[in-house]
């Protein structure tokens, strides 16, 4: 219950009256038979004709310009597991709804009835000709791994919303969390608890940021998962957490997540809730910056988080400030790939997505290190650092 709401009965209420959230609309009006020959035969077949010798003009001549496929295999599902494809329409729904809400982007789920790796790559693969982009949503990890890596080469955007959409956004947190703070990140400790995908991808956006001198580099990253820090004795870590364990830990440290975070700077989470204390806060360094973003539930409630020294906190949740939500980013991304053509989504078109964000803030507060999630110019924001970062690396088509 917030604000007096029961958000879970109102929102199956809602679900039930409108029968989904999402209709097609028309762009032609079909008033005479003049329109019928134009939108339908024999004028079609003229288009197709034009298709089939010029295949490029396809993005001008069909909706394929402006269309993403919202993919899930339903495997994960916004923080409430393993419920399958038919349980995962409502959520990709949803997505298609914010696509258009705030970028204007047409945007259709694809809920597939498989969890089989190759399964999904070669169902994208078969339906890619009607889409300008892939939204891949709600894939368990590592599985969301391969099939982004098995699409790389279809010609359209690919991008999985829970790694990089989550990727950007705290990022762009991040650096305006360090402006307030005047923190520098090139000695900063980060600590991340939890190593799915959304972790992994915030992880190594910082990293690779950082090496391409588009950030400073990072001073300092750990990363946690269920069994403690991973470091680079352990056996049991796959490529890409192995990858992160090499990358960071410098000190090669082990142990739990409260061995983690003596002497950090920054704390983010991506894990489970109530899994922080305020000792392990207090034992950070001076005034850190706390992101528990694991929803419902918070790492650590914001309240506690600041009377234990955080000095900026940001969570997944619209009832505390400084909420993180990839609305920010993903609706802008695809608005930027789509409009300068792109045939990928690649790390310099994230970091500047990130960039944009931070600097949208124009003051930044301890509670305002982000835009407002409903603020409607984010997204073309976003979708011009987008575009001009796919030209100046030179991913679009010709």
């Amino acid at each position: 219950m917030e604000d007096g709401h029961n958000y879970d009965e109102e929102s199956v209420l809602l679900h039930d009256k409108l029968h989904g959230k999402l209709s097609v609309a028309s762009k032609v009006p079909l008033t005479s038979r003049r329109d019928l020959s134009l939108a339908y035969t024999p004028g079609v077949a003229q288009v197709c004709l034009e298709i089939a010798k010029d295949p490029g003009r396809v993005h001008s001549l069909t909706l394929k310009h402006n269309s993403v496929a919202v993919v899930s295999d339903g495997s994960a599902i916004l923080g409430i597991g393993n419920l399958g494809a038919h349980a995962a329409i409502p959520v990709m729904e949803g997505k298609a709804v914010l696509f258009k809400e705030f970028a204007n982007v047409d945007a259709f789920p694809i809920c597939l009835n498989t969890q089989k790796t190759e399964e999904i790559i070669n169902a994208v693969r078969v339906i890619a000709p009607v889409f300008g982009g892939i939204n891949l949503e709600d894939i368990s990890s590592p599985r969301c791994f391969e099939v982004e890596d098995g699409l790389k080469d279809i010609g359209i955007p690919v991008f999985h919303d829970d790694q990089h959409g989550t990727a950007i956004v705290v990022l762009a947190a991040l650096m305006n969390a360090l402006r307030f703070t005047d923190k520098d990140l090139s000695k900063c400790r980060v600590v991340f608890n939890g190593s799915g995908a959304s972790a992994l991808a915030c992880a190594r956006l910082l990293i690779v940021a950082g090496e391409r001198k588009l950030l400073p580099k990072l001073g300092d990253l750990i990363m946690v998962d269920s069994k403690g820090i991973l470091d680079r004795n352990r056996a049991d870590l796959h490529s890409h957490k192995r990858e992160l364990a090499e990358a960071g830990n410098v000190e090669n440290r082990t142990g739990t997540l409260s061995d983690a975070m003596v002497g950090a700077d920054v704390f983010i989470g991506l894990s489970t809730g109530n899994c922080v204390t305020a000792q392990m806060v207090r034992s950070m360094n001076k005034g850190p910056i706390v992101f528990p973003m694991a929803n419902p539930t918070p790492e650590i409630l914001p309240d506690l988080a600041h009377e234990a020294g955080a000095s900026i906190v940001g969570t997944g949740r619209s009832d505390y400030p400084n909420q993180i939500n990839n609305v920010l980013a993903f609706p802008g991304i695809f608005r930027g790939a789509l409009d300068s053509s792109a045939i990928t989504i690649n790390d310099e078109m994230k970091i500047e997505a990130a960039r944009a964000l931070s600097s949208y803030v124009k003051e930044v507060g301890p509670e305002r290190i982000l835009p407002d999630a409903l603020d409607r110019k984010v997204a073309y924001h976003v979708a011009d650092a987008v575009a001009a970062a796919a030209k100046r690396t030179g991913v679009c088509r010709p």
